[in-house]
């Protein structure tokens, strides 16, 4: 009984301890929470460094001392002390918070050399130029929104009574894209000299008039009533503004009596955000002020001009033609139209870009991906690896030019170093080429296994599509890599002022030597060129296109547009075309670039280049020659990865720098280039006699060709103008 009695007496203590403990924590947590609410409660950071200061001067009780504090409390009433404290705490976590300042308020500039003060929020030394490192400018900053928003709101506005209408991110630059496009045609030019005023009450049209100008380089001089005409008169003239935009047909007038008093005589254009009377046009007309609708700008109609394209520029400075963009898609049109029953772009095609941007040609193709949902894959920028990047990539589509063929097939047939390995491969190709004469084109065929698989590996294994154009392609090359790469290989013909292609390959037809028909966007017709005794009667004569797919005219240059394009609309090429019987066009020679020799005969060198091209071991090559003189020489480049191979089966040893110079070689090359001409049916007097070997390439770089890889020709002969010399000093007739 004892021991029970004494059991439960520890049993009250250890409660009594135990609720004594949770009363010290109570009370403890009160006083925490207490000492937290002054804190907080410490409006400002000078009251609050002073509040803790204050705190750590205060000697705080020790646990006993709190527990001795409270042992005389009720439960209770600690119970309503804690529930205070819960309520004032969570007032104060919740009420609205002051901004933290960033610095000390009493300390927030500091001096710098010199006399100056700087801002104390400086992370660097260096003053802050700009807070991303991808917007650093307004056209960046807002382009960079485009990509953060995901599209989404961006300019908001609204009528009375109306809730807001929004345009989206995307929206805004479309729409400011084609205003600036919708300047350009208008006159204005893309750079920072071209001032553009906005005379307009807030309004989407006005960031979107702002953003056009910053698209193309163009300055934004805001104009607003509370100038007063003599100051809006003054920035006018002053600023040189030919264009404003304006919000009111009100301000219009404003602008135009400036201009019947002769005050800015230079305003020659004014586009309105809303609606005007047909008055005011004639209004403007009367004083030589062009009044257009902002929409007539904006979006772009097929008429509108859509790209200035400079052309190559092979001879004399560029001329940029002006297409629109009824040109390009009607261009991009006849394109689908050739291929649809069997080529049908898809979001699953790759492009390989490398061919430069420059060239209609490849931006055409590139439109047509786009259009579909495809990808666009970028080389490196180095021509050497591209074989690499495509083994990456795996493009389904490869635009060329015939110059990367030839190597290609060069490449091949340098690889079959014996008349053995040649036999075979020639043989295995036949095979391949009488499957694609009956329209067979595929990649899995026995000889594709045995002979073609690594050819086609190293091209991706993917494609299904090639497009060559910008100059002839061997037919010779052209129907082995038919084969060979199982895959359809369409040869195109056109130029830049006909938006990139007027004949196309008809699916089908896997012949060679011919650029295939017209497109379905346009005509084609041979007209004479008796000088070098061609005859369309005779179903020869110079290539004319005409179309919706013919550009406009070149870009303030009324003497060449009107050289160029005649007055019916017909697009003069340049180029001499034959029809062949099952009506696809082959080209045959050059109208431009003619000259005559000293005994009087015409010379088309593009044509004799064409046919020396195919010589195995030449990579690029210039023919020259003049009045003043009786024949012909050329500057040759070999190429660096075949010339070596094919020197060696002449006997011929050393480094591609050492045969450059070796008079051997030079005279195994001219062999070549005279058997082929012969081959051709080259007249003696289009035979070059002499040769100068050279071993850096022609580049966009050393200025010797133009951005689509064409010869500058009188960079050319400026260049070599001492070898050229030197050649014809040595020449014995």
């Amino acid at each position: 009984m004892l021991e029970l009695s004494l059991c439960c007496v520890c049993a009250l203590g250890a409660r009594e301890r135990e609720r004594e403990r949770e009363r010290v924590m109570l009370a403890f947590a009160l006083v925490a929470g207490s000492l937290w609410i002054l804190l907080e409660l410490s409006s400002t950071l000078m009251e609050k460094m002073q509040a803790q200061e204050l705190l750590l001067g205060l000697r705080l009780p020790e646990l006993d001392d709190l527990g001795q504090l409270f042992r005389s409390l009720p439960t209770s009433t600690l119970v309503g002390l804690g529930a205070l404290t819960a309520v004032l705490a969570y007032w104060l976590a919740t009420r609205p918070r002051g901004i933290a300042p960033p610095c000390d308020l009493s300390n927030q500039s500091e001096k710098v050399e010199g006399g100056g003060r700087r801002s104390m929020l400086g992370d660097s030394p260096e003053l802050l130029t700009h807070y991303f490192e991808d917007a650093t400018t307004l056209y960046e900053v807002f382009q960079r929104g485009l990509h953060v928003s995901g599209d989404g709101p961006c300019l908001g506005s609204r009528l009375p009574n109306q809730p807001y209408k929004w345009l989206s991110y995307k929206e805004v630059m479309t729409r400011a894209e084609h205003l600036g496009s919708g300047l350009l045609y208008q006159g204005c030019q893309p750079n920072s000299d071209q001032l553009v005023g906005v005379f307009a009450q807030n309004r989407p049209e006005w960031i979107i008039a702002e953003l056009a100008c910053y698209t193309y380089s163009m300055v934004v001089v805001p104009l607003y009533d509370t100038l007063g005409p003599d100051a809006i008169r003054y920035i006018i003239n002053i600023a040189e503004i030919s264009t404003v935009i304006c919000d009111k047909p009100e301000k219009a007038k404003v602008l135009l009596g400036n201009v019947e008093r002769q005050e800015t005589p230079g305003l020659k254009r004014i586009i309105l955000m809303d609606l005007f009377d047909p008055e005011l046009v004639e209004q403007g007309n009367n004083s030589g002020v062009h009044i257009q609708s902002l929409k007539d700008v904006e979006p772009p109609r097929p008429d509108d001009l859509s790209i200035v394209c400079f052309t190559s520029g092979t001879t004399g400075n560029p001329k940029g033609v002006m297409l629109t963009h009824g040109n390009v898609v009607a261009d991009f049109a006849g394109f689908l139209k050739v291929t649809d029953k069997v080529i049908r772009p898809n979001k699953d095609d790759v492009l390989i870009s490398f061919l430069p941007l420059a060239h209609m040609f490849e931006r055409l193709i590139e439109a047509v991906v786009y259009c579909h949902g495809g990808r666009i894959g970028f080389f490196q920028g180095d021509i050497r690896l591209l074989s690499e990047d495509m083994k990456v990539l795996r493009p389904t589509i490869f635009p060329v030019v015939p110059r990367l063929l030839n190597r290609m097939y060069d490449k091949i047939f340098s690889q079959a170093n014996n008349s053995v390995k040649r036999w075979i491969l020639n043989f295995a190709a036949k095979r391949k080429a009488a499957e694609v004469s009956r329209g067979v084109i595929r990649s899995d065929s026995i000889w594709d296994k045995i002979f073609f698989s690594k050819i086609q590996a190293s091209l991706g294994g993917r494609l299904r599509m090639i497009i060559t154009g910008a100059a002839p392609t061997s037919p010779t090359v052209l129907g082995f890599l038919r084969a060979a790469l199982g895959c359809q290989v369409y040869e195109a013909y056109g130029q830049t002022e006909c938006t990139a292609g007027c004949t196309y390959t008809t699916p089908g037809d896997w012949t060679s030597g011919h650029v295939g028909a017209p497109l379905p966007c346009n005509l084609i017709k041979l007209v004479d060129v008796p000088e070098k005794n061609y005859f369309s009667s005779k179903g020869e004569g110079e290539v004319c296109v005409k179309g919706p797919n013919v550009f406009k005219g070149y870009l303030k240059d009324p003497v060449k547009t009107a050289e160029t394009l005649d007055p019916d609309g017909w697009l003069h090429t340049g180029d001499i075309g034959k029809w062949l019987p099952n009506g696809t066009l082959k080209i045959i020679d050059r109208k431009k670039h003619i000259f005559k020799l000293a005994q009087g005969e015409y010379i088309s060198p593009e044509k004799i280049e064409n046919i020396y091209i195919r010589s195995e071991p030449v990579s690029q090559l210039y023919v020259h020659g003049d009045s003043l003189q009786a024949c012909l020489v050329a500057i040759v480049v070999p190429d660096p990865e075949v010339m070596p191979s094919w020197a060696r089966k002449k006997g011929l040893d050393g480094s591609y720098e050492d045969l450059c110079k070796n008079g051997e070689l030079k005279k195994a090359i001219l062999e070549d280039l005279v058997r082929l001409g012969k081959a051709s049916g080259l007249h003696s007097f289009e035979q070059v006699k002499n040769i100068y070997v050279h071993s850096d390439m022609f580049s966009i770089e050393n200025g010797l060709l133009t951005p689509t890889l064409k010869a500058k020709r009188p960079e050319l002969r400026q260049y070599f103008k001492q070898e050229i010399e030197e050649l014809y000093q040595n020449i014995t007739m």
